[in-house]
């Protein structure tokens, strides 16, 4: 898991919405408590940021140089496919 958090460096934030009390985002809130801490770890100097606000819907967004996002919904999806889809983000700025 370790290596699948060491961010390229074109990515210049990532950042987390989701509800903080909501089923919807209960798989995202699971995924932030476990992989935030490797995450941070391997990437000390690129904002992990996490935005709570009720009725939220989980997504994330990934920020790269020059003004480029993009943004992937995480509703409805298990624990290792949210992983699987930031993997796929803080890669994809290479």
């Amino acid at each position: 898991m370790s290596t699948k958090y060491v961010f390229e460096k074109g990515l210049k934030e990532l950042r987390f919405l989701l509800c903080q009390s909501s089923e919807q985002s209960a798989a995202t809130r699971l995924f932030l408590n476990r992989a935030y801490p490797t995450m941070k770890k391997h990437n000390p100097h690129t904002p992990i940021l996490i935005r709570e606000a009720s009725g939220t819907l989980p997504r994330v967004y990934a920020r790269y140089g020059l003004g480029k996002e993009k943004m992937e919904g995480l509703s409805g999806l298990s624990d290792a496919q949210i992983e699987e889809k930031v993997t796929q983000m803080v890669k994809a700025s290479s």
